[in-house]
């Protein structure tokens, strides 16, 4: 592979204007295609196979024109102090809103809270609730506005009026002004590290190419293949930062060639041989991790997961031919200032036996066992709160107080009690029945004496009179896992009323759909992880011809994956130093987390797996001895792998800085598994590892050896073949052994 990919790099340094040329055409014939294909449809959030869904799935063909999924503005009306919102004045102006809200074009009712009911004891607060026929994402601006005309002239007649629901929802924020530090920062990792304001921007100028090529991609293809608009979310994410990642690579192996003092063009061929095949496995493992996906279950992360490993798979290919055929048009602009300057005095700095990387690497294979007692140990510990892990969606009492949403959500639970911002959904199919209301009355009257539930809404049925719905009112706070007992405890109970009713029913909602998502998820995550583990293990071993190697990664990276679990469950859940992060309320971690951090941080680690280990084996290869070539790998990589790991840490901190909790948790999360991933495991265990494994770590039966290919990921045929002052390799002093 090495020799094909050197081959590659030649002919992309010498044919740089054709392969340019080619992507430039690439780049406009997809967003041509784009800009012609229609808007993708928002298709919902969908989980086929749990009872939520099944249940929602009913009531859009029994209940017509009214879909299970519209949107909806749940507006609570708080009277001032020492007054009820039931005196004259108060009420007529709930019912002037009421009325002026059934008035918009996308409503499909609006319910007067005098009329339902919907008054607290006390009368101080009560709820009207609007339903719209369109969701959140479908309503136009006209339909939000006249709603929010009619709050402004109920908040002029003196209440206090607060809105819930998703129809004026606030839009979660990106991380302003923090996310843009965090671009800042890896601006400047990248100038630093390179010493090179060419070498800084080249990487990022190619993957914003490569991203930009993935999401006109994804939008020409969206109405083909069944994409929605937020599918390409991931891929951005990833493409860019894979991409930045493999160019950082090529470009620091280039420039490690040039201080051997190789032509330019040899140089590029030589970095896509060697570097180039890193990069190869590293965006396999990636395409792996993401593609694995499906197990979950769930068909839009499944898109999002497919639409990012295409990506991915992008930024390869962009590595592999756009990165030298740019080098081609700039060989010595990418070369730091001194390297430019003084070509013969930099080489013997560039290549001299002793850095940073190598320095610490001799300190970790002279003390193998402390350090790697140390880390295991240190990581265990920060994986102990995931004992406590709690899932869930967490909704608007996660949001800051100085949201609607969260003052309307607070307002409810003191007025009505703490499980009212969490119902219950039942949904009876009473089709075949003698008597379907009498027997819709029997379900809802045994459902209603059900320890835990404080009330049932009167049941409202389909025009055909064979199904009917009603809600359920907790005791209890929608995230408390007590609800979820009573969930489960009413879906238990289900035969024994079933038989005395003659009917059938299921249990849905906003919250059951929160428990069941979590439940399939948590089941999921076991499998997702036995088929991406397993796979990057299959892979893994042909890059390093080992069976020892691919172990120590999956195990290195299960532990950075619980490591940083347990932190995000200490700082979400728990509760210790959210007030750092600007985290108001601590709840349940969001249920797709685990499975975000599994296979985003399993792609980024393995590409640090690859790049680090690689170059320990390429220099096993050449002759080194083990704990030799440990150092010898860390002086050429390790500097590279910090910087692209701090490059990410200081891109997803930046979601850190953003108003809804969920997206601080995903920020939070990725910038701490790189943290713990890249400092702790592949810095000081994984080289702790291999020194106390030595010669074992690289050895293999001669039976699995003589099976698997001979990919030559490390360039030892590439070396063979080159001419002898291109091969020869700098001597470096033996390790302490």
């Amino acid at each position: 592979m090495a020799t094909l990919l050197f081959h590659l790099g030649r002919a992309s340094f010498r044919f740089r204007w054709f392969v340019v040329l080619l992507w430039v055409a690439v780049l406009g014939a997809a967003g041509f295609a784009a800009t012609k294909a229609p808007t993708p449809a928002d298709e919902g959030f969908t989980m086929p196979g749990i009872e939520s869904q099944k249940a929602f799935d009913l009531m859009e063909e029994r209940f017509p024109g009214a879909a299970a999924d519209g949107a909806s503005a749940r507006i609570v009306f708080i009277a001032p102090s020492g007054e009820k919102v039931t005196a004259a004045g108060h009420k007529a102006a709930v019912e002037r809103l009421v009325h002026s809200a059934a008035d918009g074009s996308q409503v499909a009712s609006a319910v007067d809270p005098f009329q339902a009911k919907a008054v607290s004891e006390d009368g101080t607060t009560a709820y009207a609730t609007v339903s719209f026929s369109a969701t959140a994402d479908d309503l136009t601006d006209a339909s939000r506005s006249h709603l929010e005309t009619a709050l402004d002239q109920a908040r002029d007649a003196g209440l206090t009026v607060e809105v819930g629901g998703d129809a004026l929802a606030t839009k979660p924020s990106a991380g302003g002004a923090a996310e843009a530090i965090g671009i800042a920062i890896a601006a400047v990792v990248l100038l630093v590290t390179f010493g090179s304001p060419a070498a800084a921007g080249l990487p990022l100028l190619t993957a914003i190419i490569g991203v930009g090529i993935s999401m006109t991609g994804i939008l020409a293809l969206s109405e083909t293949l069944g994409l929605s608009a937020n599918t390409g979310t991931l891929a951005t994410m990833l493409g860019l930062a894979c991409g930045i990642d493999y160019a950082l690579f090529v470009v620091s192996r280039y420039r490690e060639e040039r201080a051997r003092g190789r032509e330019p063009r040899e140089a590029a061929g030589l970095a896509a041989g060697t570097a180039g095949s890193a990069v190869v496995f590293a965006g396999l493992t990636v395409v792996i991790a993401l593609a694995g996906l499906w197990v979950v279950g769930i068909p839009m992360l499944t898109k999002m997961g497919l639409a990012a490993a295409g990506a991915v798979l992008v930024g390869v290919l962009i590595c592999l031919t756009l990165v030298p055929a740019l080098l081609g048009f700039w060989p010595d602009a990418v070369l730091s200032h001194g390297a430019r300057r003084d070509s013969r005095r930099h080489r013997g700095k560039q290549l001299r036996t002793e850095n940073g990387g190598s320095r610490w690497a001799r300190l970790v294979v002279r003390h193998p066992l402390p350090v790697l007692l140390l880390g295991v140990v240190g990581l265990g510990a920060m994986a102990t709160p995931v004992l406590d892990l709690q899932l869930g969606m967490p909704g608007d009492e996660t949001k800051a107080t100085s949201t609607t949403e969260r003052r309307a959500y607070d307002a409810l639970a003191e007025g009505f009690g703490p499980g009212f911002n969490g119902p219950l959904s039942i949904v009876v199919d009473a089709k075949g029945a003698d008597e379907p209301k009498a027997a819709v009355a029997t379900v809802a009257k045994e459902i209603a004496a059900t320890d835990g539930v404080v009330s049932v809404s009167p049941a409202r049925f389909n025009q055909t009179g064979d199904t009917a719905v009603f809600s359920a009112t907790p005791s209890t706070a929608p995230t408390d896992a007590r609800t979820q007992d009573l969930v489960k405890t009413i879906r238990d109970e289900r035969p024994g009323i079933e038989s005395r009713s003659g009917v059938s029913y299921e249990v849905t909602g906003r919250t059951a759909l929160n428990i069941d998502i979590a439940e399939k998820v948590q089941a999921s995550l076991l499998p997702y992880l036995a088929v991406v583990v397993g796979l990057a293990i299959v892979l893994l071993l042909l890059v390093f011809r080992s069976l020892l190697v691919p172990l120590k990664a999956a195990f290195g990276f299960l532990l950075s994956v619980l490591a940083a679990l347990g932190a995000v469950v200490a700082v979400f859940q728990q509760g210790h130093g959210a007030e750092l992060l600007g985290v108001e309320s601590t709840g349940p971690i969001m249920s797709m987390m685990p499975i975000f951090l599994v296979g985003i941080v399993f792609g980024l680690a393995m590409d640090y797996e690859v790049f680090l280990v690689s170059r320990m084996r390429e220099a096993y290869v050449h002759g080194d001895a083990p704990k030799q070539a440990i150092v010898s790998g860390f002086r050429h990589s390790a500097r590279v792998v910090v910087a692209a790991a701090l490059i990410m840490i200081a891109v997803f901190s930046g979601f850190i800085g953003a108003g809804e909790s969920m997206i601080k948790m995903i920020g939070f999360g990725l910038a701490i598994a790189v943290l713990f991933d890249a400092f702790v495991v592949r810095m000081a265990i994984v080289p702790a590892i291999l020194a106390l494994l030595g010669r074992r770590a690289w050895s293999m039966p001669r039976w699995l050896d003589l099976m698997l290919p001979d990919l030559d990921v490390e360039g030892e045929k590439l070396n063979r073949g080159l001419p002898a002052q291109t091969a020869e390799r700098t001597p470096e002093p033996v390790a302490t052994r």
